[in-house]
This record gives structure tokens, C-alpha cells and sequence, in this order.
């Protein structure tokens, strides 16, 4: 394997995204720098307004970045592509089809051109079971729970099989045991899959728990990363074992210094 394709996976040069406003250009992201490896787990976080989401949808290609390039091994990230799957915090389900219909139709976007309707059914059905929704499979989004609806959004970014799964606060809506048991998922879920994962989250005990590396960003506007923490904790990782854990808590404390005393200033003002 390229050492340069694995350390380098995803880069980030010099991006710069700016908005037209009534009242002029309105800078959100400045002088972004980041590399991300194969199958390295990311956190993005910050105070709202910082540009998190924005960076996300650059990486995903659903905005094109005012300057500065953006690289997915070694090609320019022009637009969406099926080697990169988001998944939103509002899950976006189409509500008259059924948990089955919605995973089969990224399916059928990605694969229907090599392989046919059987091998599309046992994609659909393989990637349902790995977020545990089997038995949910021919219920529509209004029968089942806000946290079975983000499992169907996962299972729809997993099914197609990307090298780069987004996840944009997937878990922002949910209540506390069921966000805790959805990161749970998570973590096994990556570890089987080996993605390279990119997340933007609000929450810090979700960034330690999660990610191989946090990536702090200043307030906004004109928004950039402040600081890169290395989370060096062994995997896989159990939250209860975590709790007390010197170094887990080590961590916590450097994001909630750099959120809360050296970027803390805008959340006061408001």
C-alpha cells in the first residue's frame, strides 16, 4: 500500500469558504489544513457557527470551497460520489417507503449497473442486520423510533460500500441511552468496516469516546482549526471502563479548555 495514500487520505489545502450575503461577503472558513488517514476516526467540534458543518459538506462535495483544494485519495473532490456517504442528523428517510426500500434505493444507485436484483436484495439485507434492523425491515419511518430512523440512515451510507463515511451530529436529536447506544454501534460498526470516518459533533465525551484525533476549531466567522488533540486510547474502547479512566478524563479536559476558556469568549457576549 502507498504510505503517502494511507497517511494522507483525505487532504485539506489552503480551503477558504465564503458566502454571498445582503450585507457582503461572509467569510465562514479560513486557511483549513487537515490530512486525514485510511481508516482514521475524525471528530470535528466547536461552538455553533464555527464551520463544522461546513467543512463536512466540502469533504463531501456538496459545496464547492471558495479557494484552496480538497483531495480524496488523490482526486480532486469535484462534487458527491459514492465513495463518500453522509448521514444527517435529520436521517432524511422517504417516509412511504419502508426501512428495506430506503437502504435499497442507494443500493440500486450504486450497484445496479454490475450485479443483479437478488445480489442488490442481499446487499440491502446485509447492511440492515449490521445496524440490528432486520426485523424492522418492511416498517415505514412512522412505525419505528428516532434512533431505529438513524440506524436505517446508516445502514443506507454503509450499503454502498463507501471509503468515507460523514457523519454530520447523526445522534444531535436523540436522547442520552439511546445516543450512548448508538456510539456503541458506531465503534463496532467502524471497526468492522475499517471506514475512515469524519464527524461533526457538540459533544466532547461523544469526540473522546469516538475518535483517533479531535480537531478544535475557533469561532466564527472566518472560523479555522485551533488546535488537533491525538486521543491515544486503546481500542476498542468501553465508556464504563472509560469513566475512569486518567487519560480518558485527560482528554476531556483539553477539549473543554480549549471550548470553554480559550474559546468561550462569543458564547458569553451572547
Amino acid at each position: 500500500m502507498n504510505d503517502s495514500l494511507t497517511t494522507k487520505y483525505i487532504e485539506i489545502q489552503n480551503v477558504e469558504q465564503s458566502f454571498k450575503t445582503k450585507k457582503g461577503p461572509f467569510c465562514a472558513l479560513q486557511n483549513i489544513n487537515l490530512t486525514v488517514a485510511r481508516g482514521e476516526f475524525v471528530a470535528l467540534i466547536g461552538h455553533s457557527g464555527c464551520g463544522k458543518s461546513t467543512l463536512l459538506n466540502l469533504v463531501a462535495g456538496l459545496t464547492t470551497p471558495t479557494q484552496g483544494t480538497l483531495l480524496c485519495a488523490n482526486r480532486e473532490i469535484s462534487g458527491p460520489g459514492p465513495e463518500r456517504a453522509v448521514v444527517f442528523q435529520n436521517h432524511s428517510l422517504l417516509p412511504w417507503l419502508t426501512c428495506f426500500e430506503n437502504v435499497y434505493l442507494a443500493v440500486e444507485r450504486v450497484f445496479a449497473a454490475k450485479e443483479n436484483k437478488a445480489q442488490l436484495k442481499a446487499r440491502t439485507d446485509a447492511a440492515l442486520a449490521m445496524v440490528g434492523l432486520t426485523a424492522a425491515a418492511q416498517k415505514r419511518p412512522g412505525e419505528i423510533s428516532g434512533g431505529m430512523k438513524q440506524r436505517v440512515g446508516i445502514a443506507r451510507a454503509l450499503c454502498m460500500e463507501p471509503k468515507v463515511l460523514l457523519l454530520d451530529e447523526p445522534f444531535g436529536a436523540l436522547d442520552a441511552l439511546t445516543r450512548a447506544k448508538l456510539q456503541d454501534e458506531l465503534l463496532q460498526i467502524v471497526t468492522n468496516t475499517q471506514s475512515t470516518v469524519v464527524m461533526v459533533t457538540h459533544d466532547v465525551d461523544e469526540a473522546v469516546l469516538l475518535s483517533d484525533r479531535i480537531v478544535m476549531m475557533t469561532n466564527g466567522p472566518s472560523a479555522t482549526i485551533g488546535e488537533v488533540l491525538d486521543v491515544k486510547l486503546p481500542r476498542p474502547r468501553d465508556r464504563v471502563a472509560l469513566a475512569e479512566s486518567s487519560e480518558y478524563l485527560h482528554y476531556r479536559k483539553a477539549v473543554i479548555d480549549f471550548l470553554y476558556t480559550r474559546q468561550g469568549h462569543v458564547e458569553k457576549a451572547a
